[in-house]
């Protein structure tokens, strides 16, 4: 990797930002200054700038219980981003795999690891993804039996051109329900249920394949053990 950019990677300095530090003479490597942008480095070498050793951050896998009021995009808008929660060296560099409304809570996975991230959103994989729905309205008797039929043959969701993967409800009570996915479309919780004539007040997602929030408190992150990562 050169210089430069182990740099970049390693501290806040843009690409040319680190050359101008270089030839001010504030970089060493192995002890000697260097001031050649293109020099070579790698896991071998000790790279100080201003002293202080850097290293290179390796691939993060992280998971949230995400609160309410926080956003899942990559950049600011009118509220504060998942990232901004996640105490870790260049937290801007995770990004979200898949995403929450800012009003819903729960789980959410964070990485550097595209292709991880898209092995577990890819639908051909069917990672099941369930979520807590309270509802406006009862859903019992046979409305309840229309949804669950519904859901689980799959409904044509306005603008849409296919109906939805196929999906299992049980309700836990009569305005509480359990709702198991096999995809993310967008707000797609909320239209299924809009489209049997309900409405979601709250969601909360509770787990993502294998990987369940357990005891972790809303608004806390815990990084992912080797045997969760590798279970997708």
């Amino acid at each position: 990797m050169r210089l430069d950019r182990f740099l970049c990677e390693t501290t806040d300095l843009t690409r040319s930002l680190a050359k101008k530090a270089m030839h001010r003479g504030e970089v060493s490597v192995d002890g000697e200054v260097i001031t050649n942008p293109a020099t070579q480095v790698d896991e071998r070498h000790v790279v100080t700038w201003h002293g202080e050793p850097l290293a290179l951050v390796g691939l993060r896998y992280v998971m949230l219980n995400k609160p309410a009021g926080v956003e899942c995009s990559a950049r600011r808008g009118l509220y504060p981003l998942v990232r901004e929660l996640i105490d870790l060296p260049h937290p801007e560099r995770l990004q979200t795999v898949g995403r929450l409304d800012v009003d819903t809570t729960g789980l959410v996975l964070l990485t550097d690891d595209g292709q991880w991230s898209h092995r577990v959103t890819s639908p051909k994989r069917r990672c099941g993804k369930v979520y807590r729905v309270t509802l406006a309205e009862p859903l019992e008797g046979q409305a309840l039996e229309r949804a669950i039929e519904g859901f689980a043959e799959g409904l044509l969701l306005e603008g849409e051109e296919k109906p939805t993967r196929p999906a299992e409800l049980v309700m836990r009570s009569a305005t509480e329900a359990e709702l198991t996915l096999h995809e993310g479309k967008y707000h797609q919780v909320k239209r299924m249920f809009a489209a049997i004539g309900n409405h979601v007040t709250a969601l909360h997602r509770e787990s993502i394949g294998p990987l369940a929030l357990g005891e972790l408190a809303e608004g806390d992150w815990r990084e992912l053990s080797a045997d969760e990562i590798a279970a997708f």
